[in-house]
């Protein structure tokens, strides 16, 4: 017997266009990620054309230095962007075999570990260490190394941690999805949910709020040897501190709704 017309239908569009799976159950982080993802899909028609009309330049003898940078500047820039696409569609290539036959319930166990205690911490550190790698570029104007190339490389340089940002937004939303099939996603169960990854961004914070806070108390002081006052040997322990608090105020707000509506 033939399926049903309208689930055959619905599975022809979300191989066609992956966002529109479960699209209904889409968070505003996953409409965001959908939302641009869509707009940088047209620099690959675009990078196809600049493809073209280098290869036919060059056999002319000329060659153009500034097509070959702007191929790789919209190379990296939308592969990127895919990067956090296919988190949000979850249209990414798995190798694991076994996964597609589990139940929904130990998928989504499995979703919240990977996403929460393995894909975040590492977005965020890749989101800490590219902003430093960015300003650094900005500051030096770094450009291209060829004299006709592109001379604002520090712009590609400096998208790439926003684009691990969207991306670490798209995980949250995924994150939450998975998460409210095992249970109600509150904050602290989020936190909880993504705990190593919770505590690095706590300590991250606590990291430049102090470091804020020194250059504006202390104006006189190096900026180089602000992180080595003592205090900052403590940060992830303030960190610590922070995400306790954060999961304890959370408790406690869900406790008196739920005590409320009862």
């Amino acid at each position: 017997m033939p399926g049903n017309p309208i689930e055959i239908k619905a599975d022809v569009i979300a191989i066609t266009d992956p966002s529109e799976k479960d699209r209904d159950q889409h968070l505003w982080g996953d409409r965001l990620m959908v939302g641009f993802g869509n707009i940088v899909a047209w620099l690959f028609p675009i990078l196809m054309i600049a493809i073209v009309t280098q290869v036919i330049i060059r056999k002319a003898g000329a060659n153009q230095a500034w097509l070959d940078d702007a191929q790789w500047w919209m190379y990296g820039f939308a592969m990127l962007t895919g990067f956090g696409y296919a988190i949000t569609t979850n249209s990414h290539v798995r190798v694991d075999i076994l996964h597609q036959s589990f139940s929904p319930t130990k998928k989504a166990k499995i979703e919240v570990f990977a996403l929460g205690w393995l894909l975040l911490p590492f977005l965020i550190m890749m989101t800490d260490i590219l902003f430093h790698y960015a300003y650094s570029s900005w500051v030096a104007g770094e450009g291209s190394d060829s004299p006709n190339g592109l001379h604002m490389l520090y712009l590609l340089k400096m998208s790439l941690p926003v684009l691990f940002a969207l991306a670490m937004i798209a995980a949250v939303a995924a994150l939450n999805r998975n998460l409210s099939t095992l249970t109600t996603p509150t904050v602290w169960k989020m936190v909880l949910a993504a705990l190593p990854a919770s505590w690095f961004a706590a300590e991250r914070f606590s990291h430049y709020a102090l470091y804020g806070f020194t250059r504006i108390t202390q104006p006189d002081i190096n900026p180089r040897a602000v992180t080595r006052q003592d205090i900052f040997d403590y940060t992830s322990w303030i960190g610590l501190a922070l995400m306790v608090a954060v999961i304890a105020f959370s408790f406690f707000l869900g406790s008196r709704r739920s005590s409320g509506q009862s």
